[in-house]
């Protein structure tokens, strides 16, 4: 299922001419090497431009559409018009004076294996361009011939680029025209590409349709974690994984065709920067089925809201949202969006030499919103964001200090599965912040939201809906959610009586006050009548006062023990009467700065 969405996605972006036909590819090119008509070289044009990269400008190479580039492991296997430095220039690395035997040794070795490639090139190149009559293809292979692959660094023309051209793809020019773009050499290459096919055929099990079999499956690229020349989804490349003599692409029989475009459409995807998530060691694209953009940026703003960009505000981005989950049509960047229209989630993550599918979803896009959109209001509560994104929820649960900060790839792919679903949310993820509150983190707002959503979902009778609220409840009278909010009113008398103390009730009773209310909290009122003592005026009738009135909202004798779900109840009663009080300071500030 995963493999023919896919292609049908390629056959999309193919039809309105977004991605490259059967027999081409994208490849990132840096330099061209403008040849004269006898093939000498009269210069490298650098093809970098400025391009965002985040917050910053930095120059990168220009993305091309090239002959199919070669899968390469180890073996030498030269391209077509457009390759690395190795297989156009020849020897790449320069020895030195100064340099040990064994230095000098390795620069030989390599510079030979260089040379090979150069040669590979150049055998390649005078096959496929020999009967070619264009002038370009006749200064392309003359350029072969005379070019001094042996010492390339010192043709004049080089300059102090040398390292950076080394090191980058290459493309040929001719009279101002990209070799590989000149509609002659074009038909030649793509007759190549054709007559290259396998001479074995099978029905293909992805299409169903009988056609050459693909020996290699593509390499998918841009994966955080995993190899920068790419890994493969599906590869046959060992005994444990042939089955009664079948090796390789025979092993399960995929067309060359729909290898080409499953690769083609999960590349275009993965390099798409701005509308590819990454969360934890999971890269995860979306995609819809008809191919228009705007599906995937109004997901992305809802799944990730603090990395979106989008010329609308919040208001208008959360009332168009509310219509596709009614199942109303919405028009969003002058395209009309179907709440019905099949949508795609798929998350990858790096596996050795292979990729691993993590999570794959397919639902309609109004559902799929839908819930995404009952995720974020379960999260709603008191605080300065409106809105988490997945890692932001995932990093609640890592130590601060460790210095591996990358959150277990399990939690990820649970949670957002469970999150692009609607079913209830990983035990794992609620574990993950009870032990970050045990250890002494911060209580933050992300924090207090991970436990109010869990168990608005992962419904619990020991947490009533009372508590769950977005904000404080004052009217209610579970009694764990009313001693948080008697611990918070501990704290603050705590820190009334001693401003800016270091060590508070927080840093040392917080844990066993939520578990074990009867051992710790006789303690600590008698510990506040102390403080209280030490504060005049108003504030000390203040905080007596409410005091007084939270002890009464107490119908029993302090538990002994509380469980977990209670002490969840416990700690969203003291982060919801700690909020209360400091928003009360901070309209205090603003009234006396009105004045």
């Amino acid at each position: 299922m995963i493999l023919q969405a896919l292609v049908d996605y390629y056959e999309v972006l193919a039809e309105s001419e977004r991605t490259p036909k059967t027999g081409w590819s994208l490849a990132k090119v840096s330099y061209a090497i403008e040849l004269s008509g006898d093939g000498e070289v009269l210069q490298f044009i650098s093809l970098k431009s400025e391009q965002p990269r985040g917050k910053k400008m930095v120059l990168s190479p220009r993305e091309m559409m090239v002959p199919e580039q070669a899968k390469r492991s180890s073996g030498i296997s030269p391209n077509f018009l457009c390759d690395k430095a190795d297989y156009f220039l020849g020897a790449l690395l320069k020895p030195e004076d100064g340099m040990s035997e064994a230095e000098k040794h390795e620069i030989e070795k390599s510079n030979l294996r260089s040379m090979q490639c150069f040669e590979a090139s150049r055998r390649l190149h005078a096959e496929l361009l020999k009967e070619c009559g264009h002038p370009a293809a006749k200064a392309v292979v003359a350029y072969y011939e005379k070019w001094d692959y042996q010492n390339p660094w010192n043709h004049e023309n080089v300059g102090e680029n040398w390292q950076d051209i080394a090191a980058s793809n290459l493309v040929f020019v001719f009279q101002g025209a990209f070799v590989h773009e000149i509609e002659e050499i074009k038909s030649i290459w793509q007759q190549k590409y054709e007559a290259s096919g396998s001479e074995k055929t099978a029905v293909c099990l992805i299409s169903g349709k009988r056609g050459p079999v693909a020996s290699l499956h593509p390499s998918i690229k841009g994966v955080t974690g995993a190899q920068s020349s790419g890994a493969s989804i599906i590869s046959f490349n060992s005994d444990a994984f042939c089955s009664f003599g079948k090796e390789q692409g025979d092993n399960a029989p995929t067309s060359k065709y729909a290898a080409f475009a499953y690769g083609t459409a999960l590349n275009a995807l993965i390099a798409d920067y701005s509308r590819v998530v990454r969360v934890g060691d999971m890269t995860i694209v979306f995609w819809a089925k008809c191919g228009e953009t705007a599906y995937q940026d109004s997901f992305q703003w809802l799944l990730n809201p603090q990395s979106s960009e989008s010329f609308y505000s919040e208001a208008d981005l959360l009332g168009m949202i509310r219509q596709l989950a009614e199942g109303k049509k919405v028009l969003f960047d002058n395209t009309m969006l179907d709440p019905s229209m099949e949508f795609y989630v798929l998350g990858i993550s790096p596996n050795a030499a292979r990729l691993s599918i993590r999570m794959f979803q397919k639902n309609s896009f109004g559902k799929m919103i839908s819930n995404l959109l009952e995720h974020q209001e379960r999260l709603r509560i008191e605080g300065q964001r409106s809105s988490f994104s997945i890692w932001m929820l995932l990093n609640e649960t890592v130590n601060p200090n460790a210095s591996d900060k990358t959150p277990s790839p399990q939690l990820a792919g649970d949670l957002l599965r469970s999150v692009i679903q609607n079913s209830y949310y990983p035990a794992t993820l609620l574990n993950g912040v009870v032990l970050r509150l045990r250890a002494g983190d911060k209580f933050s707002q992300g924090k207090a939201a991970i436990l109010k959503a869990y168990y608005l979902k992962n419904k619990n009778p020991k947490v009533p809906e009372e508590v769950l609220g977005v904000m404080l409840n004052t009217e209610s009278r579970n009694t764990p959610y009313v001693l948080g909010r008697l611990f918070a009113l501990l704290e603050q008398i705590q820190d009334t009586a001693n401003p800016g103390i270091k060590s508070t009730i927080r840093d040392k009773y917080f844990n066993s006050a939520a578990a074990t209310p009867a051992v710790v909290f006789p303690r600590l009122i008698n510990l506040a009548q102390k403080h209280l003592r030490k504060i005049d005026g108003g504030k000390r009738v203040c905080l007596e006062k409410q005091l007084t009135e939270l002890m009464s909202l107490l119908e029993t004798e302090y538990p002994a023990i509380l469980t977990l779900p209670e002490q969840g109840a416990f700690q969203l009663g003291y982060y919801h009467q700690t909020k209360a009080r400091y928003q009360k300071k901070d309209s205090k500030q603003e009234d006396s700065n009105n004045e």
